[in-house]
Parts: C-alpha cells; sequence; structure tokens
C-alpha cells in the first residue's frame, strides 16, 4: 500500500516507521522547516505533498493520505480531497470546529443529552476578569488555540483573573477562549475510529497524565503519559461518544476522534474534542491493536470492517521528553542532535515498545530532532495497571538520552483508587 503523511511536525513518527517495517510504502510532508530532521534519513521527505497525489491515485484503495493535525484548515481540505476521489484518514472541517471551537462543542454535546458544565465564552480578557468578579468561583480557563490552559485551584476565581491580568498583550488577531466550572472528579476519555458512516469496534478508553512532573505539578504538556485499554468500553462509549454518530456522519468524519470527560458519582461532564490522531495516544494504542494499521485504515476508507482485533488488557505509555519540551524551539534555544541510545540487552519485542517521536538519522546515529522535545513514547502492556506501568518504567530504564525527562507515576492514582471508583460508578462494561 502506498502512505502520504501530512502534516506540521510529523507528529504520526512511529506509526510511519510500523507502516514501513509492514512492508509498505511511504512519503512524508512536514511544514515547519524546523521539524523537517524528524526521521531524516528513515522516511521519504518530499517538498510539496500536492505533487504526491497522483502517486497515490496510482495505488487505487490501496491509497491513503494520513492527515496529522486539525489546524490551518486541514479538515475543509480533507474533505475536497474526498469529493475528487482520494482516500483520507484524519478528520474533517466538521470535526476541526468540535476541536477548535470549544463553546461550539459544549452545544452540540449538549444537543445529544449530555450533562453539560457551565461554559462563557468571551474575545476580551477584561471581560472575562470583570465576569470573574460579579460571578466569583473556580473556573478552568481554555483558550481555542496554542495559548495554555489554566486550572484554577481557589474558590472565588483571584488566580484566574491574577493569570489573565499577567499574560502578555494579545496580538493582532482576535482572542477567543471560554470560562469553564470547575467540576471535581477522575479525567477519563473515550476514543474510537469512525470510517464515515459508523465507529469501528472497540472503542478505547484513557486516563491522561498532563503536568510535567510526578504529582500532577508543573506546567500543563500536551501529556507526559497515558493508561489505556479496550476492555469493557462499550457502555461507555454508549453514554458519551457514541452519541455522536449521526453528526459525525454527516459531518464527513473520518478518522480517529476523542472525547475527554470528568465523571463523578453525580454524572459524566464532557470537556473536549481531539479531532484527529492524538500524540501521544495512537502510540500508546499500538501494542494492544492486533490488526495492523495499513489494515485498519484501508478498512476505513472502504467501509469494509465494523471492528478490528484488539488484545485485552492494558497499555501504559510514558513520553520521554528531552529540551525544551515543555517549551519549543526557537522560543528555547536547546540543541537538537542529542544521542539516542539503548541497552544492548533490548529484545526485538523490547522494541516493539519504543515508539520513535522527533528523532532522525544524522551521521548513522539515531539522535533528537524537531522542535518541541517530544523524544519518544515507551510503552508496557500487562493484565493489571500495575504490571503495564512497571513494564514501561523498566523498559524506560533501558533509554539513554542526555537530559531525558519523564514520569515514573503513570497510572498511579488509578492503582491508588481511581478505577476502583469508576467500576464502582457502573461505567465498566462491554454493553
Amino acid at each position: 500500500m502506498r502512505f502520504l503523511g501530512i502534516g506540521d511536525y510529523c507528529d504520526l513518527s512511529s506509526l510511519y516507521l510500523r507502516l514501513l517495517a509492514d512492508g509498505h510504502r511511504v512519503k512524508i510532508y512536514i511544514a515547519k522547516p524546523l521539524c523537517r530532521d524528524t526521521l531524516a534519513g528513515m522516511v521519504t521527505h518530499v517538498a510539496d505533498w500536492r505533487d504526491e497525489l497522483a502517486w497515490l491515485r496510482e495505488a487505487g484503495d490501496e491509497g491513503i493520505a494520513l492527515f496529522e493535525n486539525a489546524a490551518e484548515q486541514r479538515g475543509a481540505l480533507q474533505d475536497q480531497l474526498r469529493r475528487e476521489g482520494y482516500h483520507v484518514v484524519g478528520g474533517s472541517a466538521y470535526g476541526d470546529r468540535l476541536e477548535n471551537d470549544r463553546a461550539f462543542a459544549q452545544a452540540v454535546l449538549g444537543k445529544t443529552g449530555l450533562s453539560i458544565c457551565p461554559v462563557h465564552e468571551f474575545s476580551a480578557r477584561q471581560r472575562a476578569i470583570d465576569f470573574l468578579h460579579e460571578h466569583p468561583g473556580r473556573y478552568v480557563l481554555k483558550f481555542n488555540g496554542p495559548m495554555e490552559s489554566f486550572v484554577g485551584r481557589l474558590e472565588d476565581g483571584r488566580d484566574v483573573c491574577a493569570f489573565l491580568a499577567g499574560l502578555p498583550p494579545a496580538s493582532g488577531e482576535r482572542e477567543s477562549f471560554i470560562l469553564m466550572q470547575y467540576v471535581h472528579g477522575i479525567e477519563m476519555g473515550v476514543g474510537a475510529y469512525f470510517d464515515g458512516e459508523k465507529f469501528l469496534k472497540p472503542s478505547c478508553l484513557d486516563w491522561e497524565h498532563k503536568r510535567f512532573f510526578p504529582g500532577d505539578l508543573g506546567e500543563l504538556t500536551g501529556e507526559m503519559g497515558t493508561v489505556v485499554t479496550y476492555d469493557r468500553t462499550g457502555r461507555f462509549h454508549d453514554l458519551t461518544l457514541g452519541r455522536m454518530e449521526s453528526l459525525l456522519r454527516e459531518g464527513g468524519y473520518c478518522g480517529y476522534i476523542n472525547l475527554n470527560t470528568i465523571v463523578n458519582e453525580q454524572g459524566i461532564w464532557p470537556l473536549e474534542f481531539t479531532c484527529r490522531f492524538g500524540y501521544p495516544g495512537y502510540a500508546i494504542l499500538d501494542p494492544l491493536q492486533e490488526t495492523r494499521w495499513s489494515d485498519l485504515f484501508y478498512s476505513m476508507v472502504t467501509r469494509s470492517a465494523a471492528s478490528f482485533r484488539a488484545r485485552s488488557g492494558f497499555s501504559v505509555g510514558i513520553v520521554m521528553t528531552t529540551p525544551p519540551f515543555p517549551y519549543a524551539r526557537p522560543d528555547v534555544r536547546e540543541p537538537a542532535g542529542l544521542p539516542v541510545l539503548f541497552d544492548e540487552s533490548l529484545t526485538e519485542n523490547d522494541r516493539r515498545h519504543l515508539h520513535y517521536g522527533e528523532v532522525g538519522i544524522r551521521d548513522g546515529q539515531l539522535v533528537t530532532s524537531g522542535a518541541y522535545g517530544w523524544t519518544m513514547v515507551v510503552t508496557g502492556v500487562g493484565a493489571t495497571i500495575e504490571s503495564a506501568r512497571d513494564r514501561a518504567n523498566s523498559l524506560a530504564d533501558s533509554v539513554i538520552i542526555p537530559n531525558a525527562r519523564y514520569r515514573r507515576d503513570i497510572g498511579n492514582r488509578l492503582i491508588g483508587g481511581d478505577f476502583a471508583r469508576v467500576e464502582a460508578m457502573g461505567l465498566l462494561a462491554d454493553r
């Protein structure tokens, strides 16, 4: 088969390498010049993805474009390519709006019958500050865009006010952000593959760890690690993401989609969509998916299957980062090109649990690359969260990278009682 990856940063590095290892032809387009050293010497890079469309079309149903993100009007572009007869896995314009317009997404979710946290939309910081003075409470601040979210801790909202007031002046573009009432509970996501008509079974459940430091301290990163499973997911899917099926069908969506929520004894509170391949989520799902990526994508674009094969148990993923993470080059001057080495005792199976991110080959040596320091994901699988975590931690010890930083506590809160609490809520069942 032929695959053309299209994105800004090469978010799907390990997926491209898996496709290559399975004997398929892969080309990638990386829009950001700073990131074009990622997978250098490992995968064929192209200067303009449009020049490769004829190469894709020659393969018929076995030629597939993989879009990585939900920015730069990529969803509308995918819709257009599908109208022109190309096979595309990624998202759609509707998916882009669900992810990037948080107030719109909350309104959509409310219409499906889900409980919605009170959400207030703003385009001016001072109006949000005035609102907080008039309606004190604990809030979460989320921007519709790349700016950092802030989770308030004070019940009167003074910390959110101070955060807003302390931000640098806005650029010329109109700002858009929301204040969402804070809800106590357990953060829990549900994700599934959608083929344009229906969800493929099974869906997955995930528990992300977004803070930089153990104990959920430090900056909110994209993600430092996650626990995922395909077991007993049907009931939660039906209560949440499954309600979106007809809307996604109408919106021409084809790709992976995730809905993050807060769950407590009072209900399920949806937070936000990820309408694309989640990083590092796709890499953490990889060890649990018996169906190969190529077969999965083929079944999605041809709508030829209702399910795929998944292993039981849990996968725990650890994100191994290097400077400037959690910031970015060139804002922070940190060198790329750090050597990436491995313990010689690693087996072939161990290496299948090393999912490369921002790395490339330079002078025959695997080195760090890219803009962010998302160097790789290490996974461990097991019948329990604890055994999967321990395997992931053990494997991470066999990776040697100067100044590597990662968390060793992924899954600890679930092991310590959160998973049992979710079970007691009756949310884990096949249907």
